[in-house]
C-alpha cells in the first residue's frame, strides 16, 4: 500500500510538467497529441520488442483497451486546448475538477451508491480550486475546454482501473495498445479537425521534436507506468483526488518559466491548504478502511 502511494505521488510530480510542455510545444493541440501518441507508441514498441514482451492480444481485448486509449486521447485534446486558449494555470486548475467528476461517475459506471464522503472531500478540493482560480471569466473558452477535459479524465481513470483489474497484461503492453487505439481513432478524426483548425506546417521543428521526445518518454510512459501500477492497490477516486496537487506544481512552474501573473497571496495559500486537506482526509480514510478490513479478517481467522 505504501509503495502504491509513493508511485502515485511521484506520478503527480511528473504530471506537473505536462502543462508546461503543452505551452512549450508550439504545435496546436491536435498535432501535439497526434505526435505524442505516435512517438509514445514507437518507443513502447521498441521497449516491448527488445524485452521480448510484445504479445498479440485478442481483438475483443484490443477494443476494450483501445476505447480507454480513445478516452485518454480526447482528454489530452481538450486539456491542451484549454491551455492554448488560456494559460497553464487555468488549464491545470480546471483539470482538478476530475476528482469531483469521479466521485459522481465512478459509482454510476460501477453500479454502486454515490459516496457522500467522497463528494464532501471533492467539494473541499473544489473550494480550494475556486480560491486559487477566482473564476476568471477572461478565458471562458479555456475554462469550458478544461471542464470537459476533467470529465473525460475521470472516465479514463475509471475505465483504466477496470482494464487493469480484469486483464492480466503488463502495464507496458496495456499502455502500448491504449496508445495504438488512441492513435488510430485520432487519425480518423484529425483530417476533419485540421479542416476547421488548419495549421501552417505538419512537421515539428527541432526544438519541438526535442520537447516531444522528452514529453513522450517521461510524461507519458513514465507517468502512466506509475499510474497503472498504483491503480492495482488504490481506487480511481483516490488517484484523481490526489491529482488535485498537480495544479500546485504546474502553477509554480508556470510562474517561474513563463512569468504568468499569479501572485502567491492569501487566496492562493488558503486554496492550496484546502486541496492538501482534501487529499490528506482521503488518504487517512482509505488507510483506516484498510486497517479495519485487516482487523476484521484477523478476527475472522481466529474465530
Amino acid at each position: 500500500m505504501k509503495q502504491a502511494f509513493i508511485k502515485l505521488h511521484l506520478s503527480i510530480i511528473i504530471a506537473g510538467f505536462t502543462g508546461i510542455f503543452g505551452k512549450l510545444i508550439s504545435l496546436n493541440e491536435g498535432m501535439l497529441v497526434w505526435y505524442r501518441l505516435l512517438i509514445t507508441s514507437v518507443m513502447l514498441l521498441l521497449m516491448l520488442w527488445l524485452t521480448k514482451k510484445l504479445v498479440r492480444i485478442p481483438f475483443k481485448d484490443f477494443l476494450r483497451i483501445g476505447f480507454v486509449g480513445l478516452l485518454l486521447t480526447l482528454h489530452w485534446l481538450f486539456f491542451y486546448a484549454s491551455i492554448k486558449y488560456s494559460n497553464v494555470s487555468i488549464g491545470v486548475v480546471c483539470f482538478s475538477m476530475t476528482g469531483f467528476f469521479t466521485a459522481i461517475l465512478e459509482p454510476v459506471i460501477n453500479g454502486r451508491r454515490i459516496s457522500l464522503r467522497e463528494l464532501f472531500f471533492s467539494l473541499i478540493a473544489l473550494l480550494g480550486i475556486a480560491l486559487i482560480f477566482h473564476f476568471d471569466t477572461r478565458y471562458r473558452m479555456g475554462i469550458f475546454f478544461g471542464a470537459v477535459s476533467s470529465a473525460l479524465a475521470a472516465c479514463f481513470v475509471v475505465a483504466n482501473k477496470r482494464v487493469a483489474g480484469t486483464m492480466t497484461y503488463s502495464w507496458d503492453v496495456t499502455l502500448f495498445y491504449e496508445m495504438i487505439g488512441g492513435f488510430l481513432c485520432l487519425g480518423l478524426i484529425l483530417p476533419f479537425y485540421l479542416h476547421f483548425f488548419p495549421v501552417e506546417s505538419f512537421l515539428p521543428g527541432k526544438l519541438n521534436l526535442f520537447y516531444l521526445l522528452i514529453f513522450s518518454l517521461v510524461c507519458t510512459i513514465g507517468l502512466y507506468m506509475l499510474q497503472i501500477q498504483a491503480l492495482r492497490s488504490i481506487s480511481a477516486f483516490t488517484l484523481n483526488l490526489s491529482y488535485n496537487l498537480e495544479p500546485v506544481y504546474s502553477i509554480i512552474l508556470a510562474m517561474i518559466i513563463f512569468g504568468e501573473a499569479k501572485e502567491l497571496n492569501f487566496s492562493f495559500y488558503a486554496g492550496l491548504a484546502l486541496i492538501i486537506l482534501s487529499v490528506l482526509l482521503q488518504m487517512l480514510s482509505v488507510m483506516r478502511e484498510r486497517k479495519r478490513a485487516a482487523l476484521a479478517e484477523q478476527r475472522g481467522s481466529v474465530s
